[in-house]
């Protein structure tokens, strides 16, 4: 009888090692799975709660990327020795302008340069740009914001909208041009040229 079990049990060992066979050639499975037997319990895989670490060269690569990124903004905030020299030319504090309104020119103590331009609600980071008939100009390119300051007065500009933000205002040196020029009127361009 204990002859019958045994070739029963190995009868049972042949005939699933034949069904692992089958799947494994049906199913493409691995040939790992060939050499389970009925015996062997199959192991099941525990899931790792290890997390992944980047690798170095994942780090290098963000390190690398970020101070690209950051030499390319100081790049881009980097200003022309021009640029500075008209930098240094703008009239800075609170300005009063037409209106009762006012406009505050603050230099940026991180870059120099560059200004805080603030008028009622609105604040504006500007920079300086060089131009070919000697006014100064300071830009807020993202805002669409121009300053000019010419020598009797200033203004700040939405070219966006195409409108003024504030008019007329004045340092105290521009008030000194402008009651100058109210004495003494310059030549207009439109005036007729005076006869010889």
């Amino acid at each position: 009888m204990a002859l019958c079990l045994n070739l029963v049990s190995l009868n049972s060992v042949i005939l699933k090692s034949a069904i692992a066979l089958g799947a494994t050639l049906a199913f493409g499975l691995p040939s790992a799975a060939l050499a389970q037997t009925a015996t062997t319990p199959p192991v099941k895989a525990v899931p790792s709660k290890a997390t992944v670490k980047p690798s170095a060269s994942r780090v290098d690569a963000r390190s690398t990327a970020n101070q690209m990124a950051t030499g390319i903004q100081a790049a881009d905030a980097a200003l022309t020795p021009g640029e500075l020299a008209v930098a240094e030319r703008v009239y800075q504090g609170k300005l009063p302008c037409d209106d009762g309104a006012s406009v505050t020119l603050t230099p940026d103590a991180k870059t120099p340069g560059y200004f805080a331009v603030q008028a009622k609600n609105a604040k504006f980071r500007m920079f300086p740009v060089e131009t070919t008939t000697g006014t100064i100009r300071l830009e807020d390119k993202k805002a669409g914001v121009v300053w000019l300051q010419l020598a009797n007065k200033s203004m700040l500009m939405n070219q966006k909208l195409g409108q003024r933000l504030a008019d007329g205002c004045m340092s105290p040196a521009q008030s000194a041009v402008d009651a100058a020029l109210q004495i003494n009127p310059g030549v207009s361009v439109l005036d007729a040229p005076a006869a010889k």
